[in-house]
């Protein structure tokens, strides 16, 4: 057999259960076993394996007895076993099986009974401890026993295993896709889209050579496809949905699949625009059909066409697919009160209804298996039994039917769902060649079978049928056009695929198979870091550089290779001479300071790496080199004994800066007046005999002078623990030096050891990753905010600090500007070894102000009703009045208007409260959940109420007075007036059509319960039923409202759960 195009190319097959070979990884299987001296069976016996989808299945029967029957009858227990003996804790295999007792005798019946289990190690076993009694095993009459002996037959259908070494492409010629957590609606989408091979084809001609590698879909998906069909492993998708631009936890989330369907070919049509494919996915999926209104009595129809790319049939009551579209195109008569506004003509009595102009070659139907259930507020699965055929004939469906090319589909794939609303499993069957030969996509396992396991057996509604897996049904079919098949399921080669493309990713796969075997070698190696001279040359810190910022050369080692092999590829890559280079190892003092340190290169040069290194990964080495401008042509001769290597930093205080001034051996008898002091002026460019200081960096915060009472002695004895690595600072000696801010190396360092990093993020940007600034832990408020304002350009007292949240992202409370403290004290609190962050926002009030000032965040609601959101900075310590003042500053009021303000307090979508104006602003809470403060101004009629009227709060509710909606306001109500009176100020307000408002119904609502009010037209207002009044003993009151009972037309909130997010492809 050769490989071709994803497929295993053979003689043709008529039949897929005559072509399954009758080897181990068969999918069924009938085998006995005769079980000698029943009669004495005493313990468990087994039969000999038999092997189905290469797992070994054998019968396990033994005699049981049931304890709990106090006559402790005896039975049989029959179970059926599967790899048992295996010790992966991994495997799992679904099955079910028939379990037989055959009857001796050719006219005699066999005892049966069904199983269906998903085996794996804690359950590889499975059947019926009881499964015949003792007494009807040995009954003659029923002639199981003949000679002793008693004859077991099991018929087991296993589907393939999970988790073992099944081969998909050896067994199918097709191979799977990894699931990532839940993506398996997802691989069985994608191998539904890999099948359709004249997509395939176009997604392979889509130009992505100049695509950024991790954000086009495009591209992940060749990749994908390109994989699925010359693979011989499971195909990944991490890189696909890296393209998507989700994160991790989206491949945790179960989502629709044929919302993913709709949204991955929208994504694809948008990125083949402008190329050599573009318009081919609405030639392979775009339908058509006509939406009408047509009136009965007068020649008048509206219509409109529309385009579909997936059809959604209602299955609830339906027979089969033909019944749900007879449904679809369903005449709905408009009559009544549902008569048709015909404009001109009035109301009409008229058809509606839909018919289809045209199918499209690819037909995705979409099972409505899911639906709204109003009793529990959810989505239910329907999983009533639907049918539908392999071979579809939709011409009766359209308006004109097209002899030449008849709407006649041929069922391609099936895509099933198993579970209910909060979850499940997506599976595929796929029909590849459309010849019949269906296989079973389920994510990683890709296996045969037959075509009642394809379509029967996903019909639902087998609650009854133990052999059949339960809630697991169709929820999505691929229909191809019979006249357009060779076009669409054309085979697909090599020629197909852009040489370009196919070198792309043939490079990407051996550049993977470098970097897996890089990872499994890893073990074997260590990275060298090589750092050269001028790394050092602009460090201005503490040792010779920082490794942050530094640019190392990382050579990747044997851990078992010889310094000497190091060293000739270090000479190789540098282009230098062996004598010419000489390593130093960086190491870690007890100070804590990281200086280099001295190898013994004679006895050295063999020992290995990891040896030498200590076992330190990775591990940094200071290479020295001749300096070129010498000419030498070997590096001097170190004296392990007698030298010492010492490195030197010049300090100038005028610029508080270091400047880096090599390296040098010094034999430790020399005097520093004789060797260093002139070495020290020469490599600064100071004249000869230049007057210094010296110092040696002992560790952070710690720099020692050398007296100059010293120079004279030998280095081992002016410097005190003399050691290769040592820095030495130098600087000019001067009468002004207290003349500068950091005078010496001392102070220097001493203010760097302070010094530390912050990151200042703005607290208005999501995910801003701000910019940092480098200051002392010492400064104080002002100086902080100073530096900051100087990075931004702007004033710093129009700048607002936060504190970084303890151990989460965030800005925390507000940092005051009269805070005492440090920087040191807004970030010790900080997670160790996380960035040190600042929040900020820039306000447009001086921040001294702005802080006795409290913020306020309520809404306007204007005389149109209409809401906007406000956010006030009234004075702390001031009343109602002031919080209404600086409203006015915000808001524009009505020319017609009262000019009067009031602030409500609005619970759940009720008027809870009226606030006073000498109300302190301290006893009003913030918003918080249900609760909001809405500042309106009061109507005209409503500025001045008299003794005999009220203002009374009306609120809107749906049948329940807990379910309460919209914008809730206040009415004027007098003693004694007609309720029709207040109705007609209601109507007025909230501007609803007569209509409309026939349809409400009003309520008085007092502690909860509700009481319609009557709706005669000498109903009368009686204002004590709506004042609020006291309740006995409880030192609290009621407070009545006007419920307005009527169908809630806003949006109804989302179906989805909390955890489901609707699925979007970012890139």
């Amino acid at each position: 057999m050769n490989e071709l195009n994803g497929d295993i190319s053979s003689e043709k097959v008529t039949n897929q259960e005559e072509a399954m070979e009758e080897d181990e990884s068969r999918a069924e299987c009938v085998f006995r076993y005769t079980v000698e001296n029943i009669s004495k069976l005493k313990d468990t016996a087994l039969s000999p394996p038999c092997y189905v989808r290469n797992l070994p299945w054998k019968i396990m029967v033994m005699p049981r007895f049931n304890h709990a029957d106090r006559h402790n009858t005896k039975s049989l227990g029959f179970f059926l076993q599967a790899n048992a003996d295996s010790d992966s804790a991994s495997w799992s295999c679904n099955a079910v099986a028939e379990l037989r007792i055959l009857a001796q005798s050719p006219d005699g019946e066999p005892f049966v009974r069904k199983i269906q289990h998903l085996f794996y190690s804690k359950e590889n076993d499975w059947g019926y401890s009881h499964f015949i009694s003792w007494a009807d095993l040995m009954d003659s009459e029923k002639g199981y026993v003949k000679d002793d002996s008693i004859t077991l037959e099991v018929h087991v259908m296993a589907e393939a295993p999970h988790g073992v070494s099944w081969d998909s492409r050896k067994h199918t010629g097709y191979v799977g896709l990894k699931n990532q957590g839940a993506t398996c609606y997802m691989n069985s989408l994608l191998q539904t889209l890999f099948f359709t091979n004249i997509l395939r084809k176009t997604v392979y001609l889509m130009p992505t050579e100049n695509d950024d590698l991790s954000k086009s879909v495009p591209l992940a998906l060749q990749r994908v496809f390109y994989e699925l069909q010359f693979s011989d492993k499971l195909v990944g998708t991490k890189k696909l949905t890296k393209s998507f631009g989700w994160e991790t936890l989206d491949s945790f989330m179960q989502h629709d699949v044929q919302e993913l369907c709709r949204v991955l070919l929208d994504n694809i049509e948008m990125k083949m625009k402008g190329t050599c494919v573009e318009g081919a996915i609405p030639k392979l999926f775009e339908g058509k059909m006509l939406s009408y209104i047509k009136c009965k009595h007068i020649d008048y129809m509206s219509s409109r066409t529309e385009l579909f790319y997936d059809i959604q049939i209602n299955i609830k009551g339906k027979k089969d697919i033909y019944e749900s579209f007879k449904d679809y195109i369903t005449v709905e008569t408009l009559d009544g009160d549902n008569k048709y506004d015909a404009g001109e003509h009035g109301l009409q009595e008229a058809e509606k209804g839909v018919i289809f102009l045209s199918f499209p070659p690819v037909l995705h139907l979409q099972l409505m298996r899911f639906q709204y259930d109003p009793l529990t507020d959810a989505n239910v699965k329907i999983n009533d039994r639907f049918e539908f055929h392999s071979k579809l004939h939709l011409d009766p469906f359209l308006k004109k039917v097209n002899k030449d090319d008849p709407a006649t589909y041929l069922l391609h794939a099936v895509l099933v769902h198993s579970g209910d609303n909060h979850g499940g499993h997506y599976v595929v069957f796929i029909n590849p060649k459309g010849d019949g030969n269906w296989c079973k996509f389920d994510d990683d396992v890709v296996s045969r079978c037959t075509t009642k396991e394809a379509i029967d057996n996903n019909y639902g509604g087998y609650e009854d049928d133990a052999t059949v897996k339960q809630c697991t049904n169709a929820y999505m079919l691929v229909y191809i056009r019979m006249t357009q098949f060779d076009h669409l399921l054309g085979q697909v080669t090599e020629s197909d695929i852009p040489e370009a493309l196919r070198q792309r990713l043939e490079d990407e796969k051996r550049l993977e198979a470098e970097r897996r075997k890089e990872r499994t070698e890893a073990h074997l190696y260590m990275i060298v870091q090589v750092l050269m001279e001028d790394e050092f040359c602009s460090h201005q810190g503490n040792d010779l550089f920082n490794s942050d910022k530094c640019h190392y050369r990382n050579f990747k080692v044997k851990k078992a290779a010889t310094l000497l092999e190091f060293m000739e590829m270090l000479a190789e890559n540098l282009k230098y001479p062996l004598e010419q280079l000489r390593p130093w190892p960086f190491g870690y003092r007890t100070n804590q300071t990281y200086r280099p340190t001295t190898l013994d290169l004679e006895a050295d040069l063999n020992k290995t790496m990891q040896e030498l290194a200590d076992h330190e990964n990775p591990w940094t080495v200071f290479v020295e080199t001749v300096n070129p401008e010498t000419e030498l042509d070997s590096l001097p001769m170190f004296d392990k004994e007698g030298d010492v290597l010492l490195f030197f930093k010049l300090y100038d205080p005028k610029t508080a800066s270091i400047s880096y001034c090599g390296h040098a051996y010094m034999p430790i008898t020399d005097k520093i007046c004789d060797f260093l002091l002139p070495l020290l002026c020469e490599r600064a460019g100071f004249p000869k005999g230049t007057k210094l200081l010296l110092y040696e960096e002992v560790k952070p915060n710690l720099v020692e002078e050398t007296d100059e009472s010293k120079y004279n002695l030998p280095i081992e004895k002016s410097l005190d623990e003399l050691m290769d690595g040592d820095i030495l600072i130098f600087q000019k000696s001067c009468p002004n030096l207290n003349s500068y801010a950091l005078p010496t190396p001392k102070e220097y360092f001493r203010e760097l050891f302070y010094s530390i990093d912050v990151t200042f993020c703005d607290k208005k940007v999501p995910n801003d990753l701000g910019f940092t600034l480098e200051l002392s832990q010492h400064m104080d408020y002002d100086q902080v905010a100073k530096a900051v304002a100087a990075h931004l350009d702007t004033d710093p007292y129009l700048l607002q600090f936060f504190k970084s949240q303890g151990y989460r992202e965030g800005p925390a409370l507000p940092i005051r500007c009269t805070f005492q403290g440090t920087l040191r004290d807004l970030v010790t609190s900080l997670k160790p070894r996380q960035p040190r962050k600042i929040y900020y926002q820039q306000v447009n009030m001086r921040i001294n102000e702005l802080e006795n000032k409290r913020q306020f965040r309520c809404v306007w609601l204007d005389s149109q009703f209409k809401e906007e959101e406000l956010v006030l900075y009234p004075n702390s310590n001031g009343c109602m009045e002031d919080l209404l003042k600086e409203a006015r500053k915000h808001i524009t009021l009505d020319p017609a208007g009262s000019g009067k303000l009031r602030l409500l307090e609005i619970i759940s979508n009720k008027i809870f409260a009226i606030q006073p104006d000498n109300v302190l602003l301290e006893c009003i809470t913030n918003s918080t959940g249900t609760k909001v403060y809405r500042i309106e101004e009061v109507p005209v009629d409503e500025v001045d109420i008299k003794e005999d009227e009220a203002l009374v709060p009306v609120a809107h509710f749906q049948k329940e007075i807990f379910s309460t909606f919209g914008t809730p306001f206040m009415i004027k109500m007098k003693q004694g007036e007609p309720f029709a009176q207040v109705k007609e100020r209601i109507q007025h307000k909230l501007d609803i059509p007569e209509k409309d408002f026939e349809k409400f119904k009003f309520a008085l609502v007092t502690m909860g319960k509700h009481t319609y009010l009557p709706e005669d037209s000498d109903f009368t207002v009686d204002l004590a039923e709506f004042r609020p009044r006291p309740l006995q003993g409880s030192g609290m009151q009621t407070n009545p409202w006007l419920g307005l009972d009527h169908v809630n037309k806003a949006p109804k909130r989302s179906r989805y759960s909390y955890l489901e997010k609707a699925i979007k492809i970012h890139n």
